[in-house]
């Protein structure tokens, strides 16, 4: 299955929750009535109704969690990627890389899940399908030098095979200012000086290569986050049928 594939599939629980909630909150509504014995009627249908809605809910998570990890389950965490520790920041939308390089300098890199896609068509390729979109993540790139008061910060994207530099700025290590001044569009720079700093952030092991893991690191962690939200929402409706 393919990344937007499984992103795509996710909706299906999504919707059918939304679905059975409305419903219950529908059935939930007090309406005007004119005796006690109608209101306790009413009542118990109603409570019937939810009860029904909720053991709707159960069995579509336990269907989408069986079907996650027998048709598409997903990898175990890797820990490293070249020389860069990686943290899966489980719960979280994002992962977080660091690493040394030379004596002394340290590079943390925080990557969002998937944030953006763009169309993509071959060449020759008119039809509308799923190999038409190009998943997007975007890449904050610190180096700090020790004993430096600042850090030089990237804006990057990281498209499926490769690094595109946004902004390149400085920004003191505790953030004060508000909003810093983030220089100008990488692209109005020469040739010769984006050329430079594309080969200043793949020295420190931040290139195409990166891009590539990340986008199969965060298709995966796509799957480990969604397995974990349903395995944390099921319990709430058990309960609520006690």
């Amino acid at each position: 299955m393919s990344s937007i594939s499984f992103i795509k599939s996710t909706y299906g629980i999504v919707r059918g929750l939304r679905a059975a909630a409305k419903n219950v909150v529908q059935h939930r509504q007090w309406k005007p009535i004119c005796n006690v014995s109608t209101n306790s009627t009413r009542s118990d249908v109603s409570e019937m109704e939810i009860s029904a809605f909720e053991g709707k809910i159960l069995r579509l998570i336990r269907k989408e969690i069986q079907y996650a990890l027998d048709y598409s389950p997903p990898s175990p965490h890797i820990p490293e990627f070249g020389a860069f520790k990686v943290d899966e920041r489980p719960g979280e939308q994002f992962i977080r890389l660091h690493r040394k390089y030379g004596e002394t300098e340290d590079v943390k890199v925080e990557v969002t899940m998937f944030d953006g896609s763009v169309p993509f068509k071959k060449a020759g390729d008119d039809s509308d399908n799923e190999d038409g979109m190009k998943l997007h993540i975007t890449l904050i790139v610190d180096i700090f030098k020790r004993g430096s008061i600042n850090v030089l910060e990237f804006v990057c994207s990281a498209w499926p095979d490769n690094i595109e530099i946004r902004k390149v700025f400085t920004r003191g290590l505790e953030q004060t200012k508000d909003r810093p001044y983030l220089g100008p569009d990488f692209k109005e720079l020469d040739d010769e000086m984006q050329n430079s700093l594309y080969d200043f952030l793949g020295a420190r092991g931040v290139d195409d290569n990166l891009a590539v893991f990340l986008h199969r690191y965060t298709a995966n962690k796509d799957k480990v986050e969604y397995v974990r939200w349903m395995e944390k929402v099921y319990p709430y409706f058990q309960k609520s049928r006690s």
